[in-house]
Protein backbone atom coordinates (compact mmCIF):
# COMPACT_ATOMS: atom_id res chain seq x y z
CA UNK A 1 0.00 0.00 0.00
CA UNK A 2 0.97 3.13 -0.61
CA UNK A 3 1.08 6.24 2.06
CA UNK A 4 -0.37 9.29 1.37
CA UNK A 5 1.01 12.37 2.98
CA UNK A 6 -1.60 15.12 3.03
CA UNK A 7 -0.25 18.47 2.03
CA UNK A 8 -1.63 19.79 5.27
CA UNK A 9 1.36 18.70 6.97
CA UNK A 10 3.79 20.64 5.10
CA UNK A 11 5.46 23.84 5.77
CA UNK A 12 5.08 26.58 3.64
CA UNK A 13 8.87 27.97 3.41
CA UNK A 14 7.14 31.77 3.27
CA UNK A 15 5.78 31.33 6.73
CA UNK A 16 9.45 29.55 7.72
CA UNK A 17 11.12 32.91 6.79
CA UNK A 18 8.63 34.78 8.61
CA UNK A 19 9.00 32.91 11.92
CA UNK A 20 12.80 32.91 11.51
CA UNK A 21 12.98 36.95 10.88
CA UNK A 22 10.50 37.57 14.11
CA UNK A 23 12.92 35.03 16.24
CA UNK A 24 16.14 36.91 14.89
CA UNK A 25 13.97 40.49 15.65
CA UNK A 26 12.14 39.42 18.80
CA UNK A 27 8.72 40.85 16.98
CA UNK A 28 7.22 40.23 21.04
CA UNK A 29 9.13 42.13 23.02
CA UNK A 30 9.22 45.21 20.14
CA UNK A 31 5.67 45.08 20.55
CA UNK A 32 6.24 45.92 24.12
CA UNK A 33 8.83 48.73 23.44
CA UNK A 34 6.80 50.25 21.00
CA UNK A 35 3.39 50.31 23.27
CA UNK A 36 5.79 51.61 26.36
CA UNK A 37 7.35 54.62 23.74
CA UNK A 38 3.85 55.63 22.66
CA UNK A 39 2.10 55.86 26.00
CA UNK A 40 5.47 58.11 26.86
CA UNK A 41 4.53 59.64 23.47
CA UNK A 42 0.51 60.21 24.48
CA UNK A 43 1.89 61.87 28.05
CA UNK A 44 4.04 64.25 26.60
CA UNK A 45 2.51 65.32 23.84
CA UNK A 46 -0.17 68.78 23.68
CA UNK A 47 -1.18 67.47 20.41
CA UNK A 48 -1.15 64.13 19.59
CA UNK A 49 0.32 63.80 15.77
CA UNK A 50 -0.02 60.23 14.29
CA UNK A 51 3.01 60.73 12.05
CA UNK A 52 5.29 61.24 14.26
CA UNK A 53 3.29 57.97 16.34
CA UNK A 54 4.17 56.00 13.02
CA UNK A 55 7.92 56.77 12.67
CA UNK A 56 8.10 56.14 16.70
CA UNK A 57 6.61 52.83 16.40
CA UNK A 58 8.72 51.58 13.57
CA UNK A 59 11.70 53.30 14.80
CA UNK A 60 11.10 51.58 18.22
CA UNK A 61 10.98 48.16 16.20
CA UNK A 62 13.87 48.95 13.84
CA UNK A 63 15.76 49.36 17.54
CA UNK A 64 14.97 47.02 18.93
CA UNK A 65 14.73 43.62 15.79
CA UNK A 66 18.71 45.46 15.93
CA UNK A 67 19.77 44.77 19.69
CA UNK A 68 17.97 41.51 19.01
CA UNK A 69 19.79 40.97 16.09
CA UNK A 70 23.67 41.43 17.15
CA UNK A 71 22.76 39.82 20.81
CA UNK A 72 21.65 36.36 18.67
CA UNK A 73 24.88 36.94 16.77
CA UNK A 74 27.27 37.59 19.64
CA UNK A 75 25.28 34.77 21.65
CA UNK A 76 24.69 32.09 18.97
CA UNK A 77 27.13 29.59 20.57
CA UNK A 78 26.00 30.22 23.79
CA UNK A 79 22.22 29.81 22.47
CA UNK A 80 23.28 26.20 21.23
CA UNK A 81 23.72 25.03 24.60
CA UNK A 82 20.24 25.81 26.20
CA UNK A 83 16.98 24.11 25.70
CA UNK A 84 14.66 27.57 25.24
CA UNK A 85 17.21 29.00 22.43
CA UNK A 86 19.11 25.94 20.52
CA UNK A 87 16.14 26.01 17.84
CA UNK A 88 17.38 29.75 17.45
CA UNK A 89 17.71 30.71 13.10
CA UNK A 90 21.19 30.92 13.91
CA UNK A 91 22.36 28.34 16.21
CA UNK A 92 19.83 25.48 14.36
CA UNK A 93 21.62 26.34 10.58
CA UNK A 94 18.38 28.10 9.43
CA UNK A 95 19.96 31.17 8.96
CA UNK A 96 23.87 32.60 8.25
CA UNK A 97 25.75 35.05 10.58
CA UNK A 98 25.98 37.13 7.95
CA UNK A 99 22.42 37.11 7.25
CA UNK A 100 21.53 38.42 10.69
CA UNK A 101 24.34 41.06 10.46
CA UNK A 102 22.90 42.79 7.60
CA UNK A 103 19.92 43.05 9.49
CA UNK A 104 21.01 43.98 12.27
CA UNK A 105 23.34 46.61 10.25
CA UNK A 106 20.10 47.43 7.93
CA UNK A 107 17.73 47.95 10.92
CA UNK A 108 20.35 49.85 12.96
CA UNK A 109 20.63 52.38 10.02
CA UNK A 110 16.57 52.42 9.20
CA UNK A 111 16.58 52.85 13.42
CA UNK A 112 18.42 55.97 13.59
CA UNK A 113 17.09 57.81 10.90
CA UNK A 114 13.49 56.96 11.72
CA UNK A 115 13.96 58.33 14.94
CA UNK A 116 16.40 61.14 13.94
CA UNK A 117 13.34 62.44 11.77
CA UNK A 118 11.04 62.84 14.94
CA UNK A 119 13.92 64.56 16.96
CA UNK A 120 17.43 64.36 17.29
CA UNK A 121 17.55 63.42 20.84
CA UNK A 122 15.12 60.66 20.36
CA UNK A 123 17.74 59.38 17.69
CA UNK A 124 20.72 59.85 20.40
CA UNK A 125 18.57 57.59 22.87
CA UNK A 126 17.84 54.62 20.64
CA UNK A 127 21.42 54.46 19.56
CA UNK A 128 22.65 55.01 23.45
CA UNK A 129 20.33 51.96 23.56
CA UNK A 130 21.47 49.87 20.98
CA UNK A 131 24.81 50.22 22.02
CA UNK A 132 24.63 49.29 25.85
CA UNK A 133 22.78 46.41 25.19
CA UNK A 134 24.68 44.87 22.66
CA UNK A 135 28.40 46.24 23.77
CA UNK A 136 27.86 46.33 27.58
CA UNK A 137 24.54 44.08 28.89
CA UNK A 138 25.34 41.02 26.04
CA UNK A 139 28.70 40.71 26.95
CA UNK A 140 28.67 41.24 30.79
CA UNK A 141 25.51 38.26 30.75
CA UNK A 142 28.51 35.36 31.52
CA UNK A 143 30.76 37.74 33.71
CA UNK A 144 28.70 39.29 36.54
CA UNK A 145 25.15 39.66 38.03
CA UNK A 146 25.32 43.18 37.35
CA UNK A 147 24.76 42.53 33.54
CA UNK A 148 20.73 43.44 34.61
CA UNK A 149 22.15 46.19 36.71
CA UNK A 150 23.47 47.42 32.82
CA UNK A 151 20.20 45.91 31.21
CA UNK A 152 18.00 47.71 32.98
CA UNK A 153 19.09 51.00 31.49
CA UNK A 154 18.51 50.75 27.75
CA UNK A 155 15.39 48.31 29.27
CA UNK A 156 14.18 51.71 31.00
CA UNK A 157 14.48 53.91 27.75
CA UNK A 158 11.33 53.43 26.07
CA UNK A 159 9.00 55.18 28.50
CA UNK A 160 11.19 58.07 28.53
CA UNK A 161 11.82 57.82 24.73
CA UNK A 162 8.22 58.70 23.31
CA UNK A 163 8.54 61.63 25.97
CA UNK A 164 11.46 63.12 24.48
CA UNK A 165 9.64 62.23 20.93
CA UNK A 166 6.74 64.19 22.03
CA UNK A 167 8.86 67.26 23.37
CA UNK A 168 12.34 67.02 21.76
CA UNK A 169 13.06 67.95 25.63
CA UNK A 170 14.99 65.56 28.67
CA UNK A 171 13.84 66.62 32.24
CA UNK A 172 12.72 65.14 35.30
CA UNK A 173 9.14 64.14 33.30
CA UNK A 174 11.30 61.67 30.80
CA UNK A 175 13.27 60.86 33.96
CA UNK A 176 10.74 60.09 36.20
CA UNK A 177 9.23 57.55 33.21
CA UNK A 178 12.96 55.81 32.68
CA UNK A 179 13.00 55.25 36.37
CA UNK A 180 9.75 53.44 37.13
CA UNK A 181 10.55 51.31 34.32
CA UNK A 182 14.20 51.03 35.57
CA UNK A 183 13.49 49.94 38.99
CA UNK A 184 10.96 47.62 37.52
CA UNK A 185 13.15 45.79 35.33
CA UNK A 186 14.79 43.42 38.41
CA UNK A 187 12.08 42.34 39.62
CA UNK A 188 11.05 41.24 36.00
CA UNK A 189 14.17 39.96 34.72
CA UNK A 190 15.09 38.18 38.08
CA UNK A 191 11.97 36.41 37.80
CA UNK A 192 12.37 35.71 34.71
CA UNK A 193 15.98 34.50 35.88
CA UNK A 194 15.01 32.37 38.51
CA UNK A 195 12.69 30.09 36.08
CA UNK A 196 15.03 29.60 33.51
CA UNK A 197 18.33 29.25 36.22
CA UNK A 198 19.09 25.65 35.24
CA UNK A 199 19.64 26.69 30.97
CA UNK A 200 21.23 29.55 32.30
CA UNK A 201 23.60 28.18 33.76
CA UNK A 202 24.03 25.93 30.65
CA UNK A 203 25.66 28.85 28.89
CA UNK A 204 26.90 30.29 32.09
CA UNK A 205 25.01 33.52 32.32
CA UNK A 206 24.97 34.68 35.64
CA UNK A 207 21.72 36.41 35.79
CA UNK A 208 20.38 36.54 39.98
CA UNK A 209 22.01 38.66 42.01
CA UNK A 210 23.85 35.98 44.23
CA UNK A 211 23.62 33.34 41.72
CA UNK A 212 21.31 31.22 43.49
CA UNK A 213 17.40 30.44 43.78
CA UNK A 214 17.64 31.48 47.06
CA UNK A 215 16.18 34.26 49.85
CA UNK A 216 19.20 36.73 49.24
CA UNK A 217 17.46 36.98 45.77
CA UNK A 218 13.92 37.33 46.60
CA UNK A 219 14.96 40.14 49.29
CA UNK A 220 16.27 42.00 46.40
CA UNK A 221 13.26 41.47 44.28
CA UNK A 222 11.16 42.93 47.22
CA UNK A 223 13.22 45.95 47.74
CA UNK A 224 13.57 46.88 43.56
CA UNK A 225 9.66 46.12 43.70
CA UNK A 226 8.63 48.33 46.62
CA UNK A 227 11.24 51.30 44.68
CA UNK A 228 9.50 50.82 41.50
CA UNK A 229 6.07 51.72 43.99
CA UNK A 230 7.42 54.33 44.92
CA UNK A 231 8.41 55.72 42.30
CA UNK A 232 5.66 55.53 40.19
CA UNK A 233 3.19 57.21 42.54
CA UNK A 234 5.51 60.73 42.88
CA UNK A 235 3.88 62.58 39.95
CA UNK A 236 0.82 62.63 42.24
CA UNK A 237 3.00 64.94 44.87
CA UNK A 238 3.41 67.63 41.71
CA UNK A 239 6.74 67.67 41.95
CA UNK A 240 7.78 66.00 38.61
CA UNK A 241 7.08 69.24 36.01
CA UNK A 242 4.47 68.49 33.76
CA UNK A 243 4.01 64.86 34.22
CA UNK A 244 1.28 64.56 36.85
CA UNK A 245 -0.91 61.70 38.23
CA UNK A 246 -4.20 62.55 39.98
CA UNK A 247 -4.78 60.75 43.62
CA UNK A 248 -7.49 58.28 41.93
CA UNK A 249 -5.05 57.13 39.48
CA UNK A 250 -1.86 57.30 42.10
CA UNK A 251 -4.10 54.63 44.52
CA UNK A 252 -4.73 52.81 41.41
CA UNK A 253 -1.20 52.42 40.61
CA UNK A 254 -0.12 51.42 44.18
CA UNK A 255 -2.45 48.98 44.37
CA UNK A 256 -1.26 46.99 41.54
CA UNK A 257 2.56 47.44 42.54
CA UNK A 258 1.11 45.99 46.11
CA UNK A 259 0.00 43.31 44.22
CA UNK A 260 3.01 42.55 42.57
CA UNK A 261 4.68 42.75 45.64
CA UNK A 262 2.73 39.89 46.83
CA UNK A 263 3.67 37.60 44.39
CA UNK A 264 7.19 38.83 44.96
CA UNK A 265 6.38 37.84 49.29
CA UNK A 266 4.94 34.30 47.84
CA UNK A 267 8.14 34.04 46.20
CA UNK A 268 10.16 34.49 49.32
CA UNK A 269 7.87 31.88 51.19
CA UNK A 270 7.97 29.40 48.81
CA UNK A 271 10.84 29.86 46.79
CA UNK A 272 9.64 27.46 43.64
CA UNK A 273 9.20 27.80 39.49
CA UNK A 274 5.79 28.40 40.15
CA UNK A 275 5.25 31.54 42.83
CA UNK A 276 8.43 33.24 39.79
CA UNK A 277 6.60 32.54 37.03
CA UNK A 278 3.44 33.93 38.74
CA UNK A 279 6.15 37.20 39.93
CA UNK A 280 6.97 37.07 35.88
CA UNK A 281 3.46 37.76 35.05
CA UNK A 282 2.13 39.84 37.23
CA UNK A 283 5.36 42.02 36.23
CA UNK A 284 4.50 41.58 32.65
CA UNK A 285 0.76 42.92 34.01
CA UNK A 286 1.42 45.75 35.90
CA UNK A 287 3.88 47.57 33.71
CA UNK A 288 1.39 47.57 31.03
CA UNK A 289 -1.65 48.70 33.22
CA UNK A 290 0.47 51.17 35.12
CA UNK A 291 1.19 53.04 31.69
CA UNK A 292 -1.95 52.37 30.56
CA UNK A 293 -3.56 54.42 34.16
CA UNK A 294 -1.30 56.85 33.10
CA UNK A 295 -2.07 57.77 29.91
CA UNK A 296 -6.06 57.58 31.17
CA UNK A 297 -5.41 59.76 33.70
CA UNK A 298 -3.85 62.44 31.46
CA UNK A 299 -6.58 62.49 28.83
CA UNK A 300 -9.58 62.70 31.74
CA UNK A 301 -8.13 64.53 34.27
Amino acid sequence: MKTVLSTSTKINPITLIFDDFRQITKAGLAFSVVFSSIAGYLLGAETVSFQILLLLALGGYFMVGASNAFNQIIERDLDALMKRTKNRPIPSGRMSVNAVFLIAVVFTVLGIITLYVVNPKTAMFGAISIFLYTSVYTPLKTRTPLAVFVGAFPGAIPFMLGWVAATNDFGIEPGTLFMIQFFWQFPHFWAIGWVLDDDYKKAGFKMLPTGKRDKGTVVQIIMYTIWMILISVIPVFGITGELHLSVTAAVIIFMMGVGMLFFGINLYHKKDNKSARNLMLASVSYISLMQIVYVVDKFLS
